[in-house]
């Protein structure tokens, strides 16, 4: 069966998995059984994707991240170089908490800067922007953007990565794509162009 994804040679890659149709793997990655990796998604060098990891399609994992059980990534998420995920709350070097990873769901368009952590259980919105250095140890809404440790509401985010001002009415209007967003009871929803 021809394989319709990249990977380089010295990527490991351990039987069974799913990858998409135009995937990258570069060097000294690990992707482990029982993941899923969706269309053209780039996995940088010295990454490592854990069992039963789910990626969809267009997701991009910079260099020296470890993706651990119990996560899971919608489209287009962006991973910064060198971010933690977690997937234990209370880990112990000598009791076995294999059985107990708590979900960590990272919706679509979501991006994680370099050297964010995020502590394990929390949801982060769509298109919601994690500050490189971050830790995030609750969830995130669609669009916010969170720096800090502990990381906390700055401001919110377009879908194209520029910090949005509200007017009176509570309109912003993203400057790269010129789509319009509404704030609401704390809340963002996109209106279009």
């Amino acid at each position: 069966m021809e394989k319709h994804y990249f990977a380089h040679e010295t990527a490991i890659i351990d039987a069974p998995c799913s990858i998409g149709e135009g995937t990258k793997i570069w060097h000294f990655s690990h992707i482990m059984e029982k993941c899923s990796i969706g269309k053209n998604c780039n996995i940088g060098q010295n990454v490592v994707i854990s069992p039963e990891v789910v990626l969809g399609n267009n997701v991009k994992v910079q260099n020296n991240v470890s993706v651990y059980t119990g996560v899971l990534c919608e489209d287009d998420v962006f991973l910064g170089p060198s971010m933690v995920f977690t997937n234990v709350t209370n880990p112990r070097s000598a009791i076995n908490r294999r059985g107990e990873y708590a979900a960590t769901v990272v919706r679509k368009g979501a991006t994680i800067g370099a050297n964010a952590t995020i502590v394990c259980g929390h949801e982060l919105g769509a298109y919601c922007f994690i500050g490189a250095g971050a830790v995030v140890i609750s969830d995130v809404p669609d669009y916010a953007l969170y720096v800090g440790n502990p990381a906390k509401h700055k401001g919110w985010m377009s879908r194209y990565g520029h910090r949005l001002t509200f007017n009176n009415e509570g309109i912003a209007l993203c400057p790269e794509s010129q789509e319009q967003y509404k704030l609401e009871n704390g809340k963002i929803s996109f209106i279009g162009k």
